[in-house]
């Protein structure tokens, strides 16, 4: 749908009268929370979302990262919950760690296990597991990874992450263009974090990629020593552009091969005839462990904020000794 969404396509207008719908319904359930006619589960330790007006990859999961570091150098005891979007557990929540199965819980979890050393949890009543993460350890702030229309969910502070190319598309509701909700809801949040160039009122977060990692072994490699540079890139994620484009900013050839976002990928997807290196994003790797594939690296990628995000933050959570 992108093809639809973030340009002037015939087929959008088609779909017009679906959006209306849509924006109608999800107008009215945030109005049922917001007014008390529906419960909203209100947590006893702050809680942070992290979300986006749009639907597809805005690059929230390395700003959750970059926040659990944040909140613990402020001596705060992080926990982050998520859907687990694509998770076939048999009951929810589920607790999440860095050895978990990608098919059960997700694939962005993992990654959050892994690189932020923290507590995870995951299920479709985020409040569910907001209240596991409370019992099973001592988490004193809670981030939410996506949940901006999760109301059911009590929030203390909102964060919505921009895409700084895409933006907000043709500016329609879903599924006549990519919007979750109007993007008058940009007003209301706390903070705005744009992935790429910032606009008035924005704060611009940059990634951060310097290595490969072997997907079958702890080698891992300089960007810019990795050889050769002519190679297959693979992405299963909501902008595949925005790592072909990292790639080729580095100095890759790059073919490029497309998948859909959290996509279960299959050994035969990786038959590409030839015998060229297979670099891929942090999220495709952690389904791919299983597949026993050879020449398969993977680019883990680091949030960097400004400093004036990090003293807006401040403002509001400021430190203090929570042992």
């Amino acid at each position: 749908m992108e093809g639809v969404w973030y340009a002037q396509h015939p087929a959008s207008y088609g779909l017009i009268p679906l959006g209306w719908i849509y924006r109608g319904c999800t107008s009215l359930r945030k109005l049922a929370y917001t007014s008390g006619l529906l419960p909203s589960y209100v947590a006893d330790v702050p809680v942070v979302i992290v979300g986006n007006i749009t639907s597809g990859g805005t690059g929230k999961t390395p700003l959750v990262i970059w926040l659990v570091s944040y909140f613990r150098s402020l001596g705060y005891r992080p926990g982050v919950v998520a859907r687990g979007y694509r998770g076939r557990a048999k009951s929810w929540p589920q607790q999440v760690r860095p050895d978990s199965d990608p098919a059960v819980v997700g694939d962005e979890p993992i990654i959050v296990a892994r690189r932020a050393l923290c507590p995870v949890a995951v299920g479709p009543r985020r409040a569910d597991a907001v209240e596991a993460l409370l019992k099973h350890s001592d988490c004193d702030i809670i981030i939410s990874d996506d949940g901006l229309q999760h109301y059911a969910l009590g929030r203390n502070f909102e964060i919505a992450v921009v895409d700084g190319i895409r933006r907000i598309g043709n500016g329609r509701p879903l599924p006549a263009g990519p919007l979750r909700e109007s993007a008058a809801r940009l007003a209301s949040v706390d903070l705005i974090v744009t992935n790429g160039i910032a606009g008035r009122g924005e704060f611009s977060m940059k990634y951060v990629a310097s290595i490969a990692r072997k997907l079958d072994s702890d080698e891992e490699i300089p960007l810019a020593e990795f050889s050769p540079k002519e190679v297959n890139a693979v992405a299963g994620i909501g902008n595949p552009e925005r790592f072909f484009s990292m790639l080729r900013a580095k100095g890759f050839r790059v073919t490029a091969h497309r998948f859909r976002d959290h996509v279960r990928y299959r050994k035969k997807d990786f038959e590409f005839g030839n015998d060229l290196p297979i670099l891929m994003t942090e999220k495709d790797a952690v389904k791919c462990e299983h597949l026993g594939l050879s020449r398969c690296w993977y680019v883990p990628i680091a949030a960097e904020l400004p400093e004036v995000f990090n003293k807006r933050l401040s403002i509001v959570f400021g430190g203090a000794d929570h042992g």
